[in-house]
């Protein structure tokens, strides 16, 4: 099939990927502009750009797709299908009425659960049992679209960031079996039920409340690791948590309770297994405290 690809970050390049080595036509890669990134602030390419341009896949980066000329642009490929992963960009209606079989996204949940931003940070910070990735006949509505294929996964003690990578490979696969049987699928359509959205996140929710209850705490922490990273303060510094498991305890909610940093919290205690200081790179617990040892009494902002 003659393809347009539409990514931007590390989660898409997977279906970029999977996509050519099946054989398809990758005609155009579009990605979002390169932002400024890195001390100096220079300028630097998506991660799906990166990958296109070492496909040999030329690559378009506009701002937005509203300009009529930018839409025939977009129409003159004559491409088959749009395949969109996380790409950034609302898709205009002639944008998504262009290609033959229209765009087919790779969402980041099992809709209609978490639509929207951040399904991944949303579903582990809830608890969700299990997510997975849902391929999407794209619409006008925010992933209200019918459905051709899911696959679940269960989510366990696994962080944003370890979800991201699994559900990246998941949703590659499926996209290339959905477009193998595409004139075979009838489009689902989603239940009305069920239906939850997944906001942005904001960095004002980062701060770790130890009056919540422990297993809400290891939910947060994985949740928001490791971007932005949930995290307190250790006398006076600013630390993330990367990685944390549900412990006994029973202090005052943020008090230190042992030589192993098991912090209290309104029910229970948790025990951080990955942190990361300011400035420093991510490190073990038992690393962390053989350098900066954290006495049991300590209470945590």
């Amino acid at each position: 099939m003659r393809i347009i690809f539409m990514g931007t970050p590390d989660f898409a390049v997977p279906t970029l990927r999977a996509l050519h080595e099946a054989g398809h036509e990758l005609v155009a890669v579009y990605s979002q502009p390169p932002a400024p990134a890195g001390r100096g602030k220079k300028l630097q390419p998506s991660p799906v750009h990166r990958a296109a341009e070492a496909l040999g896949v030329p690559v378009l980066t506009p701002k937005s797709l509203r300009k009529p000329e930018q839409q025939a642009e977009f129409a003159a490929l004559g491409a088959d299908v749009a395949v969109v992963a996380a790409y950034g960009l609302i898709l205009p209606q002639a944008v998504l009425d262009a290609p033959k079989h229209g765009c087919l996204n790779v969402h980041a949940s099992l809709l209609p659960r978490w639509r929207g931003a951040a399904p991944i940070h949303r579903a582990v910070m809830a608890g969700d049992e299990q997510t997975g990735v849902t391929i999407m006949q794209m619409e006008a509505g925010l992933d209200t679209g019918p459905m051709l294929a899911r696959a679940a996964t269960p989510i366990e003690d696994k962080t944003t960031g370890e979800l991201t990578a699994e559900l990246a490979e998941l949703g590659a696969h499926l996209m290339v079996e959905v477009l193998a049987g595409l004139d075979q699928l009838a489009p689902q359509v989603q239940p009305a039920e069920g239906v939850t959205y997944a906001a942005k996140i904001d960095k004002a929710e980062a701060r770790i409340d130890w009056q919540r209850p422990a297993t809400d705490v290891v939910r947060h922490i994985h949740g928001l690791a490791p971007f932005p990273g949930a995290w307190c303060e250790i006398g006076g510094e600013r630390v993330k948590l990367l990685k944390a498991g549900v412990a006994q305890g029973n202090e005052k909610p943020g008090t230190v309770i042992d030589g192993k940093l098991t912090i209290a919290c309104g029910n229970g205690a948790i025990r951080p297994i990955r942190l990361q200081r300011a400035g420093k790179p991510a490190m073990e617990a038992d690393e962390l405290l053989r350098g900066w040892p954290i006495a049991a009494g300590a209470v945590l902002d």
